[in-house]
């Protein structure tokens, strides 16, 4: 258990922490990250009179697992963020363990709260965990403004789950449909099978049991569900864990994707489709969409992943680890969900280059945006860093790390092609959107050089390409590196976007 004056009383012990976590030079410069400790699963957000709240799995005073609490960033523009207090603590019996992941829906001017409350029971020692010794507790509760809240509620324990589902039911997210709330909680049944249970209410405070969506020999336990509409379609994201790696495909150690479902709420009966990965890369996980005021579905995600067997000791070294993955717009064409970085990811920029060249090499850690369009999708070898190496060659897209990796080594998918690339870089961190045909908009220059031309950005860091494509040109808008301007943060990771997303830590 922490109280607020616990965790205030700590604070002040820990000055030390907060200073070597100014030193390290592996802080991002426009990623969301913990002030100091452990970031894990984004929670709750939304947008409210204008502001964007962002919360987040928070353990403050380590950076490994511990005590949750939910730490919060608010922002007017996406772009500067502020840090705020805590939001909450675990400082009642039914949360004694942590507040983990939750969610939040805002209708008439109220916002409502639902996370988990962990409870590990101690007074036997045969538990096992997971079926046994542990609450899983859905608690609910209010606020006006984002910072204040009701007193908190149990208004699901485990004696309101399934009789077969075990301990581990948790992380609940709102959906509402035809005047009604629907609850979806991921869970695991007690012979280890992953599911969804979805619970009903007219009140946002009564849920009733309602069905339970699942796969058969699908994981052993689905993490962090979000059900959505998008485009007119009804989508389950999920982070389902236990699944074998099938060729390229379920490369991590636990995996995130998403379901498309036909759902007859009337009726009570669904279809469901395959399985399809949001992210190629290696630090992805419980991604949580909302609606903005400009009705755009907004995605963030862990740029993180749990059991991973890599690590991110650089950073742990100096006080914390891990971040959250740039805001990304959802949308659905072709059969697939696509992923592109936010708009306001472009008031970054402070300068641009345009270049037709063959080859460019990235020596050093910088901070940019790169945009590659291809005439004619051909092989290509991209070093984006000393070591981090992207490859396109027989229809395979490959991502390769040796040391920088700190373990990471090769991921990869096949693509009948690749058109374009946009190229996020940050201090410790990369995602790559791979053949986003919506957004790329590249002006075609011809220069002497075609075959070799260098070029710098602020730093004099010097760029690559190394292709045997010749109708290659290159449009890279480079991202403002003032981190009093952007007010933001950081983290070392990954990822890809659209027909494929990566996502790497290091």
């Amino acid at each position: 258990m922490m109280t607020k004056e616990d965790y205030l009383n700590e604070y002040k012990t820990h000055k030390s922490m907060r200073d070597n976590v100014k030193r390290d030079n592996y802080r991002l410069q426009y990623h969301l990250m913990p002030p100091t400790g452990f970031l894990n699963d984004p929670n709750g957000l939304f947008q409210k009179d204008g502001v964007y709240h962002i919360y987040f799995q928070y353990t403050p005073f380590t950076a490994g697992w511990g005590t949750k609490l939910w730490g919060h960033y608010t922002s007017k523009d996406m772009i500067n963020f502020n840090q705020e207090e805590p939001f909450l603590y675990p400082d009642i019996s039914l949360d004694r363990d942590g507040v983990y992941s939750g969610s939040a829906f805002v209708e008439d001017e109220t916002i409502h709260y639902f996370y988990t409350g962990n409870v590990k029971l101690t007074d036997r020692e045969d538990y096992d965990y997971i079926n046994s010794g542990r609450e899983q507790n859905t608690i609910h509760m209010t606020s006006k403004d984002g910072y204040k809240i009701s007193e908190k509620e149990l208004i699901l324990s485990n004696d309101d789950y399934p009789i077969d589902m075990s301990k581990h039911v948790r992380d609940p997210k709102i959906f509402k449909k035809n005047n009604y709330y629907y609850m979806v909680l991921g869970g695991r049944t007690s012979d280890n099978q992953g599911c969804v249970l979805l619970y009903k209410s007219k009140d946002l405070i009564n849920f009733e049991y309602y069905n339970r969506i699942e796969v058969d020999d699908f994981g052993y336990m689905w993490e962090c569900p979000d059900l959505f509409e998008l485009d007119g379609e009804l989508f389950l994201v999920v982070c389902p864990q236990g699944i074998s790696q099938r060729g390229y495909d379920y490369a991590n150690v636990y995996q995130t994707g998403y379901f498309k479902v036909d759902y007859d709420f009337d009726n009570n009966t669904y279809k469901i489709s395959e399985f399809k990965e949001l992210d190629r890369g290696f630090d992805i996980y419980a991604p949580q969409s909302f609606l903005d005021e400009k009705n755009r579905r907004i995605q963030y995600a862990w740029m993180g992943i749990p059991d991973a067997e890599y690590n991110n000791q650089p950073t742990v070294d100096y006080c914390w680890q891990h971040a959250l993955t740039m805001p990304r717009v959802l949308s659905y064409k072709n059969n697939q969900i696509y992923q592109q970085p936010l708009d306001e990811m472009k008031n970054l920029r402070l300068e641009k280059i345009v270049s037709n060249c063959k080859n460019i090499k990235q020596k050093d850690t910088v901070v940019y945006e790169m945009q590659v369009d291809f005439d004619k999708s051909q092989d290509f070898v991209l070093q984006i860093r000393d070591d981090v190496q992207l490859s396109y060659l027989n229809h395979v897209l490959s991502l390769s790390l040796k040391q920088s990796g700190y373990g990471r080594s090769i991921r990869a998918v096949e693509l009948n092609e690749v058109n374009s690339l946009t190229i996020y870089s940050d201090t410790s961190s990369l995602e790559i959107f791979i053949n986003d045909e919506l957004t790329n908009v590249v002006k075609k220059i011809e220069h002497e050089k075609k075959n070799l031309l260098f070029f710098q950005d602020k730093s004099n860091n010097h760029f690559k390409l190394l292709s045997n494509t010749d109708n290659l040109y290159l449009d890279t808008e480079y991202i403002a590196k003032d981190i009093q301007l952007l007010k933001m943060i950081n983290q070392k990771r990954l990822s890809h976007n659209n027909i494929v997303s990566i996502s790497f830590s290091f």
